[in-house]
């Protein structure tokens, strides 16, 4: 196998005007901020798999991880959107009395009954609707070549989803700054010094992406939703099914972009390339005050031992 010098396990996230990355010890997030100026505040952080020995275990690892992406990905992006200035706003009367009953808590549970209802509505998109749509069709499908063919309407919903949200002006932003992730990354990888001249010439295309993690997602839950287990006959059930035996294919497709991340040869190269084609939708050229940004955001968390963060 073709193994690659240095991957590392360092990995971040687009925020609004800001990067946020995570390393062996912490996670650090970069704002610029309305004034121009660049804001960086370093946390500590240690991962389950660090605190409990089972989520070291293949598949586990990766379904706690994403648990972990999830929660912290929302954090982040939350504060960002604060720091900003978004979330500054005169607050509604219907907000002025929730505070006034309950204190600020009250507030934050709506805020995360919102990220939760997010969530049911991907599950909704991506689940409930090309079953519905698949289910309709009836006797004119063979059962052998439903799976397949809910999978295809849900990367076709997925890869519409994109190119939508991609031509909003404040996402647009996001993405950039999701390329000046990118970037900086692959100049740490090189051994590049982080200079803003060094991440510019790198590619906005990352193999270990979140973007490849979905469509990997999409291409394991095709498999393994056409085992037996999974009925055909109640779409409720195959809906709870599903749900249940989603959490296995998270882990299971965490394993695939290990192998992507850490191993350049055919194998890895041809399950990373549809990811690496919508990157083209995810990412897009930032501007030097971005890659900035992004510098600001990666550099703390690197302990200046390449080994520490090794993929």
């Amino acid at each position: 196998m073709g193994k690659l010098a240095h991957k590392t396990s360092v990995g971040g996230q687009a925020l609004y005007e800001g990067v946020m990355m995570r390393g062996p010890v912490g996670y650090a997030i970069a704002l610029r901020l309305p004034n121009g100026q660049i804001e960086t505040t370093v946390h500590p952080n240690q991962s389950l798999k660090d605190r409990i020995s089972l989520f070291r275990l293949p598949v586990l690892r990766g379904m706690a991880g994403f648990v972990e992406s999830l929660s912290m990905g929302f954090k982040t992006l939350t504060y960002s959107f604060e720091k900003a200035g978004l979330e500054e706003e005169t607050p509604t009367k219907f907000e002025r009395w929730l505070t006034d009953k309950f204190g600020k808590s009250i507030v934050d549970l709506v805020v995360w009954v919102g990220g939760l209802l997010g969530v049911l509505l991907a599950i909704c998109l991506f689940m409930l609707l090309p079953a519905a749509a698949v289910k309709l069709l009836g006797g004119h499908v063979p059962t052998w070549s439903r799976p397949m063919l809910e999978g295809l309407i849900k990367i076709v919903i997925f890869i519409f989803y994109l190119w939508a949200v991609s031509g909003l002006a404040d996402i647009r932003r996001t993405f950039e700054y999701h390329g000046a992730e990118h970037k900086s990354i692959h100049a740490y990888e090189a051994g590049l010094p982080l200079t803003v001249e060094n991440v510019r010439a790198m590619s906005r295309f990352h193999p270990r992406c979140g973007t490849n993690f979905m469509f990997i997602i999409m291409i394991i839950s095709i498999l393994i939703f056409s085992l037996p287990i999974v009925t055909w006959d109640n779409l409720l059930l195959r809906m709870a099914t599903k749900l249940l035996l989603l959490p296995v294919v998270v882990g299971i497709s965490y394993e695939f972009i290990r192998l992507a991340g850490r191993y350049d040869n055919g194998f890895t190269r041809f399950f990373s390339a549809p990811g690496l084609l919508m990157q083209r939708l995810t990412t897009k050229e930032p501007d030097d005050a971005q890659i900035e940004v992004a510098i600001a955001s990666l550099e703390p968390v690197l302990t200046g031992n390449p080994e520490d963060d090794r993929w």
